[in-house]
């Protein structure tokens, strides 16, 4: 009976755009969510090889917009922002993209102006973007109609998989990131600002010191027995309970350094520390976890530090978190 069920659902994809065009007969005006609710496919079936509803509504003879300069990039582009679901980000980015000319980002407030860096550096290759204005990586997004439609119809579906209780971290109005929600490395530099133009910094390493935020980004991945973790990088990184995480620093930190000491008295220094996971290495969202406290630490190069969450952990969170280092 599974056998029959999966033969019955259109994975491959001459079998999805026939299955469009089988649909589109009935109903010439298909839209996205009526195709998954006939097809029985989801999002991540429609995303999935660098593919999109637009690749898709074109194959099966859908009517599609005037193709702009990025098309083919901003397309894949696409279908990696599904891990999108938080409230914040989703009634902000259908605002945005409802609107016909491009929003002007000097009239918005620091929280929407970084929402809208967030948005437009998620879609546009940072290489591609160079050193141009938020304004102008803006209006190139713009110039994209298809993307912007193919958006419109995505944002509403993935509010429908919205499944956690999320905040803002106390003190920080002006970061637009909401706890337990996920977000790219990209998405997260963007949401702390300190850039006047639109490319990002490049941040590859697990821990990101933000001067001007007075924060230290954490970021690190739970399970390492897969990837490219060298024996000196496969840091203990685990959740000890739904408040307590354990988590080394990397590998040359001692007590005694500036971060360090940054790590032990940040409370006292009226420090921030934020925290990210995610389950494997090739997942490209990390979990914010929000902010945390130091509660000890033993050993040091590196210095393998509990921290207490001020928001505990989400039951799912904290059973899969559990379970990728088990």
């Amino acid at each position: 009976m599974l056998r029959s069920l999966r033969d019955a659902i259109p994975s491959r994809w001459p079998a999805k755009v026939d299955e469009l065009r089988s649909l589109r007969r009935r109903e010439p005006e298909l839209g996205l969510a009526t195709f998954l609710h006939e097809s029985g496919l989801d999002l991540e079936d429609i995303y999935s090889n660098n593919r999109s509803w637009s690749d898709l509504l074109e194959a099966g003879g859908g009517q599609t917009q005037l193709a702009g300069p990025y098309e083919v990039a901003l397309r894949r582009a696409v279908g990696r922002t599904l891990h999108v679901s938080d409230p914040l980000r989703l009634q902000t980015y259908r605002s945005l993209v409802s609107q016909a000319n491009p929003p002007r980002v000097d009239s918005m407030s620091i929280a929407e102006r970084r929402l809208s860096h967030m948005l437009v550096a998620s879609l546009v290759d940072q290489q591609v973007i160079g050193t141009d204005s938020l304004q102008a990586a803006t209006d190139l997004v713009w110039q994209h109609p298809q993307i912007l439609s193919e958006l419109s119809e995505l944002y509403p579906l993935l509010e429908t998989r919205s499944d956690h209780i999320y905040s803002s971290v106390q003190g920080m109005d002006d970061v637009p990131l909401q706890i337990h929600a996920q977000y790219t490395r990209t998405e997260i530099l963007a949401a702390f600002g300190g850039t006047s133009g639109a490319k990002l910094p490049p941040w590859r390493e697990g821990v990101r010191h933000v001067p001007d935020a007075r924060c230290d980004l954490l970021a690190f991945t739970l399970d390492k027995t897969s990837g490219t973790f060298s024996p000196t990088t496969r840091y203990r990184d685990y959740a000890i309970s739904p408040t307590l995480i354990h988590w080394e620093s990397q590998s040359g930190t001692r007590e005694a350094s500036p971060t360090g000491r940054r790590y032990v008295t940040h409370e006292s220094m009226g420090h921030s520390i934020l925290l990210f996971a995610r389950m494997r290495q090739d997942d490209r969202a990390f979990w914010f976890l929000g902010s945390a406290r130091y509660r000890g630490h033993t050993s040091e190069r590196p210095m393998a530090v509990t921290w207490e969450l001020d928001v505990p952990l989400s039951g799912d969170l904290f059973t899969a978190f559990a379970a990728a280092v088990a």
